[in-house]
């Protein structure tokens, strides 16, 4: 590698890790070299203007898979604006006819790029991408490209009409994010397994119990709690019984807050004894919550990434018994609401905890448990 070239990539992975403690990037020396010096500035700013760190991540991952598209399909950098006919190209590669390529075999994303993006650990599902995910890519292309002060293409007519036309080609049934909810009974099952007092043992019930009663936090949430955002609150006084232990969990901005508003949680009871005790034992007394625990049982200083945290919940699933592809992360948050439907808890106020914004959303988790338990079920019960 030329030294100039080298000196460059070295300055945008210090300028990287200058945002990294708003902005975690697990592959830094890739995206240094993958990224160009306006493409690692426009991050800073818009860490600088305060987007979301969820928003961040997927605006920057996004961007690393774009800039490793282009050079994969075309030779070159991604160009800005880029012209019409890449966008149409990057349909084409990404929505397609699994059938039809069965007998075409230059349909669809050509093998040597699929190859060269599989090998750097771009891609990993077989078949084409969800439209879903393309038109995510698409979007956060467009607003990269804004925030460059440009203008691009991708309002055209002919690409509406393409992502239309792939789309209607091959239909793909809606999928939940987890297929199974992680109700209360699941989640007893999951604690079971966490009975030893060993470290790990510690820290997955703490885990899984604050998740859930959190209100189904998000794994990047989890993921990303510190111990500065917890705050002691006065026990919870409760008839015929000990005062319960209480905790605030302050979680600034989350996918559905905006500016610098700061979401709150609270958790009583059993999950704020569960990860006391976690905290104690593993001595965490300020930063990551949640850390990865080495091979001999040492903890690390480094935080569980959000995908750890899935595989924590399907390890977990796996000894209780369970089928692991029936469940992930977002289990505990759609098993929380179904929980609450399932004790007749109000929907507004499990709201309150879940965070929800949208009623329809979270009442499709909701409405689930009591329309299956509901009268209108049991007509001829």
């Amino acid at each position: 590698m030329p030294p100039v070239q080298k000196s460059a990539i070295e300055r945008r992975a210090k300028e990287l890790d200058t945002i990294a403690a708003v902005l975690p990037i697990e592959r830094r020396d890739e995206l240094a070299e993958l990224l160009s010096d306006q493409d690692v500035e426009t991050l800073r700013h818009l860490v600088n203007q305060g987007m979301g760190d969820n928003t961040l991540r997927a605006l920057t991952s996004d961007l690393a898979y774009l800039q490793a598209w282009a050079l994969a399909a075309t030779g070159k950098s991604l160009p800005w604006p880029a012209p019409e006919a890449l966008l149409l190209k990057f349909v084409a590669h990404h929505l397609w006819d699994p059938q039809r390529r069965e007998s075409d075999p230059d349909h669809g994303m050509p093998a040597e790029i699929d190859e060269g993006l599989r090998s750097q650990g771009f891609l990993r599902a077989i078949g084409p991408h969800a439209p879903a995910t393309v038109r995510r890519r698409l979007a956060n292309w467009s607003t990269l490209t804004h925030w460059r002060g440009l203008d691009g293409a991708f309002a055209s007519p002919a690409l509406k009409s393409a992502i239309r036309l792939a789309v209607r080609a091959v239909p793909r049934p809606r999928r939940r994010k987890s297929a199974k909810a992680v109700t209360g009974d699941v989640l007893a099952s999951l604690l079971a397994t966490c009975a030893s007092g060993s470290l790990r043992d510690l820290r997955d019930r703490a885990l899984l119990m604050v998740a859930f009663a959190s209100g189904g936090r998000r794994r990047s949430e989890i993921a990303g709690l510190r111990r500065e955002q917890l705050t002691v609150e006065p026990p919870i006084v409760v008839p015929d019984g000990p005062p319960l232990p209480s905790l605030a969990i302050h979680l600034g901005r989350t996918k559905t807050t905006t500016g610098e508003e700061d979401e709150i949680v609270y958790l009583t009871g059993r999950p704020v004894e569960a990860l006391d005790a976690w905290m104690a034992a593993a001595k965490i007394e300020s930063g990551s919550v949640f850390r990865a625990i080495g091979r001999w049982g040492a903890v690390s200083r480094r935080t569980l990434d959000p995908q750890s945290i899935n595989a924590i919940i399907k390890q977990r699933v796996a000894m209780a018994g369970l089928e692991p592809g029936e469940y992930s992360a977002h289990g505990l948050r759609s098993g929380y609401l179904t929980e609450a439907a399932n004790r007749g808890v109000p929907l507004p106020e499990a709201m309150e905890q879940s965070r929800h914004r949208s009623v329809q959303q979270a009442s499709s988790y909701y409405n689930s448990a009591t329309r299956r338990t509901g009268r209108a079920a049991r007509m001829l019960g």
